[in-house]
């Protein structure tokens, strides 16, 4: 018979295993010495702690699932109750059972993460569901249309929730971006709408544009041209394929007519000048006939000016209140000589100056006689009111003597 501390072979073969609860046979062994038995079931044991010791470093090191562990762990644990090796099988039971433990703590663990990664997913996709709606709501097409199909890309990164909470927020997240979609596609659609209208608008005015160009009708053609300008603004951008063409066309219309309109308005400018430089040369003439000392000469002078004047033609605008002003200021000079020589030789007028004259001589005279009897009296007070009325009776008298010696009186 052999034996060691943890098993031994009797005289039959049999091997046996100590155990807690006592011996438990682990095999017969016929085909050599008890020996040579007690090293193969001690093999058979060391087995069993390399295979304890892989499970333990997966369990610790892999992400090897609480399921596939425990499937080992019972796997094992059957070949340890089994008692088909020599060795310190309670020691075994023992890595086994804190192996268990280890198991479901890492399954608590693993557990734990889940619900915090569920909780982080959720709260992302809540965000990510937020901000859709709100761009759902936005009019830059452009940014929020490229912002959603990135949020789109995020959500898929995201780890699934529970089925009902993940279709609840998908559900919200497709309605946002159907929302957006729908908005943005009924804005373009208007948009069309407004430019092909301003296309048809633009071609109208194109069209007068173009029928106006060869207008030698330079003022009201100019300011049309102005109101259709007005009414190309007012009517918004055409599609870009059109827009530019149709500019084209009607800017190259407006240049052909202003380009006309310059080339006439320079002659004209030209030959305005010219009439301003003989103008002013006529008006130097008549200023010489002021002041007035012969009428009948001067009138007739002027009459000769005026009509050289009237054929000449246009002058600059800037230039005409000047030049036309200093031709109306002898007009005016022969005007008042005239006036002078008609008061002057009118004897009606010089009778009812000299009427005016004669009473106005006769209240100055009394008067003066009243202030001096008041002053006399020692009235001041009644002098002094009889003076003002004496000063303005004095003053009339002296209009009227100017008066009567534009008579020659």
């Amino acid at each position: 018979m052999s034996s060691d501390p943890w098993g031994r072979v009797d005289e039959t073969g049999t091997v046996y295993v100590r155990t807690a609860d006592g011996e438990k046979v682990v095999g017969s062994w016929q085909a050599g010495s008890p020996e040579e038995a007690l090293a193969y079931f001690e093999r058979k044991y060391e087995g069993l702690v390399v295979e304890i010791g892989l499970l333990e470093k997966r369990v610790k090191t892999t992400d090897l699932s609480a399921k596939d562990a425990q499937t080992a762990v019972d796997h094992l644990r059957e070949q340890v109750d089994a008692h088909h090796a020599v060795g310190d099988l309670e020691a075994l039971r023992a890595r086994l059972d804190q192996l268990v433990a280890l198991v479901e703590t890492r399954r608590e663990e693993r557990k734990a993460q889940r619900a915090k990664q569920s909780d982080e997913a959720r709260g992302a996709k809540e965000a990510l569901v937020a901000e859709a709606e709100e761009l759902a709501r936005s009019d830059q097409w452009r940014a929020a249309g490229e912002r959603l199909r990135s949020l789109v890309d995020t959500w898929k990164g995201l780890p699934r929730l529970d089925r009902k909470s993940d279709d609840e927020l998908w559900h919200r997240f497709s309605h946002a971006r159907s929302a957006f979609s729908k908005r943005r596609k009924q804005h373009f659609a208007q948009l069309d709408a407004q430019r092909e209208e301003a296309r048809r608008i633009k071609e109208r005015l194109v069209s007068e544009a173009e029928a106006l160009s060869n207008s030698t009708d330079w003022g009201p053609t100019a300011a049309r041209y102005r109101d259709l300008m007005s009414e190309w603004k007012a009517a918004g951008r055409a599609q870009r394929e059109h827009e530019d063409d149709l500019w084209n066309r009607f800017r190259g219309a407006q240049d052909v007519f202003f380009a006309a309109r310059s080339s006439v308005f320079a002659e004209r400018d030209a030959e305005q000048s010219e009439n301003l430089k003989l103008k002013e040369e006529l008006v130097t003439e008549a200023e010489k006939l002021v002041p007035v000392t012969d009428l009948k000469s001067a009138r007739a002078a002027f009459r000769s000016v005026n009509e050289r004047w009237e054929a000449i033609g246009h002058v600059p605008r800037d230039a005409r209140p000047k030049v036309e002003g200093r031709m109306h200021a002898v007009e005016r000079a022969l005007q008042e000589a005239e006036e002078a020589e008609w008061r002057r030789t009118n004897p009606e007028a010089r009778a009812r100056a000299e009427g005016l004259t004669g009473q106005l001589q006769a209240a100055v005279d009394k008067l003066r006689s009243q202030v001096e009897q008041a002053r006399a009296q020692g009235n001041d007070a009644k002098a002094d009111k009889l003076a003002r009325e004496l000063e303005g009776r004095q003053a009339l008298l002296d209009q009227a003597l100017k008066g009567l010696h534009e008579f020659g009186g």
